[in-house]
């Protein structure tokens, strides 16, 4: 999978995104990265890429030319690697250009594995007081927020996003289950984790992930998960179960703990 982020600031997401996991997926070919730098794409003598406010306001505001002209050379260079051009039927669909915004709908688990299922992505991150609105209407097919915050710039929630995206690329964990069975799979929170020793500090594993009887493991965990997502996220709970994600036998833990007398379908 191919990431392409639009920046002013490219050596940012490169560094960011070097290390650990991630690293050593683009050295192994799984994800491959591409920061391209707005202002290389500006006809400002002085490399500028913001100007004013029409109608006057605090900040500047980052021109359309420069973010249009890059995109475009973007969607160029991927057309030429997939062996066609933009404007011919040979091409595959065009990418999706995502602006990160406080503006946009909250990115999700689910919109990651979305996400995962296309070839390229493209994203912009903006600065100062945001991106021109033609820019936006020209190359922006979705505009997301990683939370109600307001950042200094498009370039973290750009990491945060592209972080859980290719963690869901085939390859990239080595652990296939370790994306399939935790945090926010099915509406629940992951279940408890614990590792050597048994005891510390007056503190025991519990006695069932030390039985080995995988089927027990496997249920106590997932009453884990649903326990933790009643004390925490409720709502996410409530999700599952309208979702109808659980199964016969975890309705029924479910009932046990929240009181709900819905009966079984």
């Amino acid at each position: 999978m191919n990431f392409h982020v639009m920046t002013l600031f490219p050596e940012m997401i490169t560094q960011g995104l070097s290390a650990s996991i991630l690293g050593r997926a683009q050295e192994k070919g799984f994800i491959a990265l591409n920061a391209v730098n707005i202002r290389d794409y500006t006809l400002d003598k002085h490399k500028r890429v913001d100007d004013y406010p029409y109608g006057g306001g605090a900040g500047m505001v980052m021109a359309a030319e420069p973010v249009v002209r890059c995109c475009r050379a973007v969607m160029e260079q991927i057309a030429k690697e997939n062996g066609g051009c933009p404007d011919t039927k040979e091409q595959k669909k065009c990418p999706r250009v995502i602006y990160l915004t406080p503006q946009g709908c909250t990115f999700t688990q689910a919109m990651a594995k979305e996400l995962a299922q296309e070839e390229d992505l493209i994203f912009l991150c903006g600065h100062y007081e945001g991106v021109d609105e033609r820019a936006i209407e020209m190359i922006v097919t979705d505009q997301v927020s990683i939370g109600d915050y307001v950042l200094t710039g498009g370039e973290l929630p750009v990491m945060v996003m592209i972080d859980v995206i290719a963690r869901l690329v085939p390859g990239v964990l080595n652990n296939k289950e370790s994306a399939e069975s935790e945090t926010f799979q099915d509406y629940l929170l992951e279940y408890p984790q614990y590792t050597r020793p048994e005891v510390y500090e007056g503190l025991s594993v519990p006695e069932v992930l030390l039985s080995g009887h995988h089927a027990k493991i496997g249920e106590w965990r997932r009453q884990q998960s649903i326990l933790r997502t009643k004390k925490v996220r409720p709502e996410l709970l409530a999700q599952a179960v309208k979702e109808e994600c659980l199964s016969k036998k975890e309705m029924k833990f479910y009932r046990e703990i929240t009181g709900d007398g819905t009966k079984e379908k």
